[in-house]
This record gives structure tokens, C-alpha cells and sequence, in this order.
């Protein structure tokens, strides 16, 4: 296997998940509050505010997965009971409680004082939350997001989140840890979130460009992790994205294209926009698929789902509850199939891409339904060829390279017959991108 020497910004990042689970293996010592929390709709700036840890479940059972430890986890929570069909995040969670709760660097994690159930777009969360409860007897704190079932926030809307958080998440975190609501603090944090928000969508955006210097979908899970995750709204997450910013930047001038796990990407020939999450348990081999054919995603949905960032949104320290509850109203998998469908029209124009995949994952409903109409719209829309593949989260039991590589494969086939040009050809119409 191939060694990489890793850039500034994959070190800060790998340093930075390090100190966070030093921190949580130690929150007893030092009597830290812990709240374990869901990525997308998260709190994170409220939760640092009051000086609690937050701990996120589905990131613990992707790490597992990458480290290949999610199996045995999985295979634990079918033995208690738990159906195959089960989101297998979910089982691996229950799994790994069950095993002595040892996180994915192999420290132990801390006891939930409370679950904070900040986002209500995937109905599995509340279930998880319901199994999380009974295993530790802990407390859950229900922040009701309404769906955007007509593709809109209203007043109304947010003003029932707002006051949701004034009258039930607030006064549960003052009880959990003794200190009164600090909404200047709240503030300070804001605002860090939105300088390292703007450095954030920069880098995004880079895969504009031709070639793009980044990939979206399998790179773009490394760069949005501290924003999605327990660094939003702080020093360390504005740091690391002006180091990847200063990166990226580089590699625009200088021409180059992604780094992948087996060094520099060779030349650019097909630009992918992906929808749905990735396989986590063959993480590398997956991406390895794409790079070695020359594909590259230039913009990818599930990147959206800690926030859809790219589309104007940032974090306002004047209105620090207001801009809470936009927030969690407008992470990807709380807006409707038509809006969905726009996000992936407008990708493929603004980034000159030359096809659609979609990844559907057995176990992951917030994300699989309705995905085949939505590529069907899409196709109609832009003339561009979709491509279908299946994989799973964290299960590697639905994991078949051979016939994920064959699709992979027989796609990009398509679309050099339906752009009817060599690789590497600019698509009909586009203009070459200049930094």
C-alpha cells in the first residue's frame, strides 16, 4: 500500500480529533458534561457555550467502519435483537456500547448526561434516541425541526424553533450544568463558525475549476468534518480552514488536481456530482475506483447534510437563537425532493459536470427515498447520463467491489457515448474554468 506524506490541514484535522476523544476519555476526571448529539441540525455552538462535550454517534460508527471494527459491533446488535434492515449506524452504535463503549481511536467514551435530538429529518434518529435512552438512562432533549414540505422556511416555522430552544434546550442545558444561558458567549462563537464557514465554501467551490483541485465527495468527508462535527465555533476549526484554503489554492495555481489516498490524481476526464452518502467500510478501495478511471466529483449532496453552506447560508451572531433554527431547517435531508432536485440541476451547470451518481445505501432511508426519481429529473433536465450504484454505510456484507467497479465502470462508458467524445473532452458548451 501506497504511503502518502499528508498535507498541513489533514495533520491539524488528525491532531484535532485526537485532543477531542483525549477529551471525552477524560471528561470524568475533569467532570466535563457530556451530550451526545446528531451531526446534521446540530447545536455545537450552543452546546461549547456552556462548556459541554458533544459526542456524535454516526461519526463514531463511520470511524469504526473505516477501522474496520464495525462488524463485530453490527453482529452484537443483531444478536440482541436488532433487524438486518436496521440503519446499520444504529446498530454499530449499540454494538460498540455493548462491547465496553471503546471509541474508534480505542479510548472509552463517556456516559451521555444528556441526548440532544437537535434535527428531526431522519426518523431513525428519534428511534436511535429511544434505543440510547434505554441503555443509559439518561434524559433526551427534543428539538422539533419542521420539514420544508412546500421548499420554504416561514416565520412561523422558525419562531416555533426559537422558542423551542428558549423554552426547552436552554433551561435542559442550565439544569445539566449549573450555568446560566451566556448568549455574548453564543455570539463570539457565531461568529468564528461564519469565518471558517466562508473559508469552508471557498474550497468547495474550487472544484469550479478545471482541473478541479479537489474531490467533493470522497476528500470533501475530510474537509467538512470539523465544521459538521465539534469544532464549529472555534479557533481551531477557523485555523484549519484557512490552512486548506491556502492548500487548495495552491493546487488551482499550480494546475494540479486532487490528492487521493495514492498520491496526486492523474489527468481529469469525467466530472461526476454524486448523491448519497459513501460506503465507509471500503472507503479507500471505493474512492480508488473513481481516481483511477480519471473521475473526479466536483460537488457532491452529502457534504450538505451538517449544512447547506454553499447556498448563501452562515452562521449570524446578531441573531444567535434566530440563526440556530435556520439552520437545522436547512440541512439537505430536511428539505423536500423538488428542492433536492434544483441543488443537484444547479450543480451540474455550475460545475460543468458530466453525469449524476447516485449511491444508494441499503440501510439509509433519509437518503435513498425517491432517489431514482430524482435522477430521472435530473437527466430530463441537464441531458446529462445518471448512473446508479448500491452500497451500505457501515455494513461490509453489502459491499461487492467487483460489481460496484463494474458499474462504476460501464457508467463512464455511458457518458463517453452520450458526450460522444475522447476522455478528458470538455463537455458540449463549457468553457474551460480559470482560477
Amino acid at each position: 500500500m501506497t504511503t502518502v506524506e499528508k498535507e498541513p490541514s489533514m495533520v491539524k484535522q488528525k491532531e484535532m480529533i485526537a485532543e477531542h476523544f483525549d477529551r471525552l476519555a477524560a471528561a470524568g476526571e475533569h467532570g466535563k458534561k457530556v451530550v451526545y448529539t446528531f451531526v446534521p441540525g446540530n447545536l455545537t455552538e450552543l452546546l461549547l457555550s456552556f462548556d459541554v462535550l458533544p459526542v456524535y454517534p454516526e461519526i463514531n460508527a463511520l470511524q469504526s467502519a473505516m477501522r474496520k471494527r464495525a462488524g463485530d459491533f453490527i453482529s452484537e446488535a443483531e444478536r440482541v435483537g436488532h433487524s438486518e434492515d436496521v440503519c446499520t449506524y444504529v446498530k454499530c452504535d449499540i454494538g460498540m456500547k455493548r462491547k465496553g463503549n471503546i471509541g474508534p481511536t480505542g479510548q472509552p467514551l463517556p456516559k451521555p448526561d444528556l441526548l440532544l435530538l437537535s434535527y428531526t429529518g431522519c426518523f431513525t434518529f428519534l428511534k436511535w434516541f429511544e434505543l440510547l435512552r434505554e441503555e443509559y438512562d439518561c434524559p433526551v432533549v427534543l428539538l422539533h425541526t419542521p420539514y420544508q414540505a412546500e421548499g420554504k422556511v416561514t416565520g412561523s416555522m422558525r419562531d416555533y424553533m426559537v422558542e423551542q430552544l428558549k423554552s426547552q434546550v436552554i433551561p435542559a442545558l442550565e439544569q445539566l450544568t449549573g450555568k446560566p444561558y451566556d448568549e455574548d458567549r453564543l455570539r463570539t462563537l457565531l461568529a468564528l463558525s461564519a469565518r471558517a464557514e466562508d473559508d469552508m465554501v471557498h474550497v468547495l467551490e474550487s472544484a469550479k475549476h478545471r482541473p478541479s483541485p479537489i474531490d467533493a465527495y470522497f476528500g470533501g468527508v475530510y474537509y467538512i468534518g470539523p465544521m459538521f462535527t465539534a469544532f464549529r465555533g472555534t479557533e481551531g476549526a477557523v485555523d484549519y480552514y484557512q490552512t486548506l484554503r491556502a492548500e487548495v489554492d495552491a493546487r488551482v495555481r499550480a494546475g494540479e488536481g486532487p490528492i487521493t489516498p495514492e498520491g496526486p490524481m492523474g489527468p481529469e476526464k469525467y466530472r461526476l456530482v454524486v448523491e448519497g452518502p459513501p460506503n465507509w467500510t471500503n472507503f479507500r478501495e471505493f474512492w480508488q475506483m473513481f481516481s483511477d478511471e480519471g473521475a473526479v466529483v466536483v460537488a457532491s449532496t452529502y457534504t450538505k447534510v451538517g449544512g447547506v453552506y454553499d447556498f448563501g447560508f452562515r452562521h449570524d451572531p446578531r441573531d444567535p437563537l434566530g440563526t440556530l433554527a435556520d439552520y437545522c431547517m436547512g440541512c439537505y435531508t430536511n428539505r423536500s425532493l423538488p428542492q433536492r432536485v434544483s441543488m443537484l440541476e444547479s450543480y451540474v451547470k455550475d460545475y460543468q459536470a458530466d453525469g449524476v451518481l447516485v449511491n444508494s445505501v441499503k440501510s439509509c432511508n433519509s437518503f435513498s427515498a425517491g432517489q431514482l426519481v430524482m435522477l430521472r429529473e435530473v437527466e430530463q433536465r441537464t441531458g446529462i447520463a445518471g448512473g446508479f450504484i448500491e452500497t451500505d454505510l457501515v455494513d461490509a456484507r453489502y459491499f461487492s467491489a467487483a460489481n460496484v467497479k463494474n458499474r462504476i465502470e460501464s457508467y463512464l462508458q455511458m457518458i463517453e457515448q452520450k458526450r460522444g467524445k475522447g476522455p478528458g473532452a470538455t463537455p458540449a458548451g463549457a468553457k474551460e474554468a480559470t482560477p
